[in-house]
């Protein structure tokens, strides 16, 4: 089933959206740094075979949504849910994300609690300020510093450095290109998306919420150590875990994925 691509009009400019499948079950979803709507490509045609229609939206000043005029918040990157919302005559859905998308999601069911039903939490991280601390110094540094050169090789290096965590996959080599695309391809510096989520606490935010909630990890992820602080935070969410992978869940357990998400969502 093929995406219908469209842009709503939110506080920064124009955002960017895929909308896939009929129905009245609606669900949302937000893309992990430094992606976009692409991330869920494999997902989109499941979701909506299993009955729920899907609306990825590219984070703004990611993919091809206007940028903001500044370094955001994750409340900034929030705004963009109701806007795509109001944009499709739709007054609820359910909201989801990976990673940095889990925090844009949990902040859109905060801030905007009417509009948000559920919340599926793919690969959440509810970090101390210590550990954030260390990935602003590491990841949000190496951003930062990112540089074009002359010869191309800023392209091979991030290739190499991208592709061993979807390497195993049978077509890791194009998906990994695909990343490298998306990371380049926004209309705002790429590094935003990192410095708004490790500067979010995510551990406040998921005791915040008052929808449903499902926190969904797999092993392979370099977030599951944090799987057993998400169960000890909150006790009262749904848990589902899948096993393998890593970052990349949605193109490397796309099936498994939408198994764990519909079950949740229609229990609702």
């Amino acid at each position: 089933m093929i995406p219908r691509r469209g842009y709503a009009d939110g506080p920064f400019g124009q955002i960017h959206y895929q909308d896939t499948g009929p129905g009245d079950t609606v669900l949302v979803l937000c893309s992990q740094s430094p992606l976009t709507s692409g991330q869920f490509d494999y997902v989109y045609p499941l979701l909506a075979e299993a009955g729920i229609r899907t609306i990825g939206i590219d984070t703004i000043g990611f993919g091809m949504s206007d940028p903001p005029p500044g370094p955001p918040t994750i409340g900034d990157f929030a705004t963009s849910v109701p806007a795509v919302l109001d944009h499709l005559g739709l007054e609820k859905a359910h909201a989801g994300g990976h990673h940095t998308g889990c925090k844009i999601a949990m902040e859109a069911a905060i801030s905007y609690p009417d509009r948000i039903q559920s919340v599926v939490l793919s690969g959440p991280g509810p970090m101390s300020r210590e550990e954030q601390l260390k990935y602003i110094d590491t990841v949000l540094e190496a951003e930062k510093s990112y540089t074009a050169k002359s010869d191309g090789t800023h392209l091979s290096e991030m290739f190499v450095k991208r592709y061993p965590w979807i390497k195993d996959h049978p077509d890791g080599l194009n998906l990994c290109t695909g990343y490298i695309v998306q990371q380049l391809m926004g209309r705002g510096p790429f590094w935003y998306g990192h410095h708004a989520a490790f500067n979010y606490d995510g551990a406040e935010a998921m005791q915040k919420l008052t929808q449903p909630a499902l926190a969904l990890f797999n092993t392979g992820d370099m977030l599951y150590p944090l799987a057993e602080k998400t169960r000890n935070l909150c006790p009262h969410f749904a848990y589902a875990e899948l096993e393998g992978g890593g970052v990349d869940i949605t193109d490397q357990d796309p099936k498994g994925w939408v198994r764990e998400v519909s079950n949740f969502i229609f229990a609702q």
